[in-house]
């Protein structure tokens, strides 16, 4: 009876070592690959101030040489106020805030192992002053089209050659006229000598 408990006993010591092995094996290669642990601001965060720099922290700590960070904002506009400086697992970058809206941090850099690793942080602002620049010389703008109606009001010009043309057809009619008048009184005239003639005789 003791013999089988002991032979049980080494069994279950020996599978109980093949999953430790197992479970050890995979965590080496992980190690050496790099990857982002956390940020300030955190992914998706909301923020009402800007902060004066961005902060992003590492599995291991990430090599000067092999590392590029960048931000940018709305409309792609590069919001990076200086280089990244390293602290160990932790990389800084002065953040220069524009506009209100969308910024995205984008990461890249090597791993012990020589992979690469990139990535990305967003988070969002929800003030800033330079996005309303625009807006304040909309009204100048808008006012700009006012002058070209000046031209549409003198638009009654091409209208002038109408009374023209009735002028041309008065002129006419009173034509026709002058000329039925005459043959009136030519043939009044006619009239008058041939009763002369017929009178002399």
């Amino acid at each position: 009876m003791g013999g089988r408990v002991a032979r049980v006993a080494r069994t279950w010591a020996v599978v109980l070592g093949v999953v430790a092995a197992s479970a050890l094996l995979p965590a080496a290669p992980a190690a050496a690959h790099n990857s982002l642990t956390g940020s300030d601001p955190r992914d998706g965060a909301r923020l009402a101030a800007a902060p004066e720099r961005i902060e992003l922290r590492f599995l291991a700590t990430p090599k000067e040489a092999t590392t590029e960070v960048t931000v940018t904002g709305p409309d792609n506009v590069a919001a990076t106020g200086g280089a990244p400086a390293f602290a160990g697992k932790r990389v800084t970058v002065p953040f220069r805030p524009g506009a209100a809206g969308l910024y995205i941090v984008t990461y890249r850099l090597a791993s012990d192992d020589g992979h690469p690793v990139k990535g990305e942080i967003r988070f969002t602002l929800t003030t800033g002053t330079p996005a309303e620049a625009p807006s304040a010389s909309a009204p100048q703008t808008s006012a700009v089209p006012t002058p070209s109606a000046v031209p549409t009001s003198a638009a009654p010009s091409p209208a002038s050659p109408t009374p023209a043309a009735a002028g041309t057809d008065d002129d006419g009619g009173t034509g026709w006229l002058w000329a039925a008048g005459a043959v009136v009184v030519l043939a009044a005239l006619g009239g008058g000598l041939l009763l002369r003639r017929r009178a002399r005789r």
